[in-house]
């Protein structure tokens, strides 16, 4: 009855890890470039005693263990907006930032000229150029992104929005505010990623199968405790038989 009612504790942890996961992406269903993700559940199969004095075989218990969580990396509803410092990425690429924690991982391009005149994210992290960090002086004016990243002005060429794909994505890791965190080495994108000015990625979560996600996780949490409950109520009764005197 104990391991029953620890198979259920692990399945509660599970749950509560799964509807973490579901609230995040609630709270980024407007967030410009988020990638929604799921988690992964794994079984684990108790091994058996090796105790010689049991008559019978002992049953192989099956316990929840949390192995993180998958990153979904469809492409986002694009829309355009107008704005010459906004651009959106088409593929699996992502901007390069540098943050003080050291450089970043993003989808959100709604970049803007700072009053240092470097092109930085709406957090204030300048954007990585392919030669390093895009300045723009405040004189110059028909400032554009092209496809391949050019930023250009009336003054020409001001550098190259640097694009970096990774050879396993789901290794990027959450930083905080829509910025990801890797310990791989990132690879120039080449045609994996094209931009499109004047526009911005939205979120990829879709609310509607999140809403279901988050019923169904509730109404097997209620059913898990359920029956914790009533192997709780059923131990009590054993032992508050077993100590009766006949």
């Amino acid at each position: 009855m104990q391991n029953a009612l620890l198979v259920g504790v692990s399945s509660q942890m599970a749950l509560q890890r799964e509807l973490d996961v579901i609230a995040n992406n609630m709270a980024n269903v407007s967030t410009t470039g988020f990638k929604g993700r799921s988690t992964r559940f794994e079984e684990y199969l108790m091994p058996t005693a090796s105790a010689d004095t049991f008559s019978g075989a002992d049953r192989r218990l099956s316990y929840v263990i949390d192995q993180g969580t998958t990153l979904d990396l469809g492409q986002g509803a694009i829309e355009p907006d107008g704005n010459p410092t906004h651009v959106a990425i088409q593929g699996e690429a992502f901007f390069s930032v540098q943050t003080p924690q050291g450089v970043r991982f993003t989808r959100n391009g709604a970049f803007e000229v700072s009053a240092q005149g470097n092109l930085v994210t709406s957090d204030g992290y300048a954007v990585q150029g392919e030669g390093g960090p895009i300045t723009i002086n405040p004189q110059e004016t028909g400032l554009s992104i092209g496809q391949d990243g050019t930023v250009s002005t009336n003054l020409g060429v001001r550098g190259r929005v640097k694009l970096v794909t990774f050879a396993n994505p789901q290794s990027l890791s959450n930083a905080g505010a829509n910025l990801y965190a890797s310990t791989a080495q990132p690879q120039p994108a080449g045609i994996k990623g094209r931009l499109e000015s004047g526009a911005l990625e939205k979120s990829n979560v879709k609310p509607v199968l999140e809403m279901t996600r988050l019923m169904d996780v509730n109404r097997t949490y209620a059913m898990v405790s359920s029956v914790i409950t009533r192997l709780d109520d059923l131990r009590g009764t054993a032992i508050r038989r077993l100590a009766d005197v006949a």
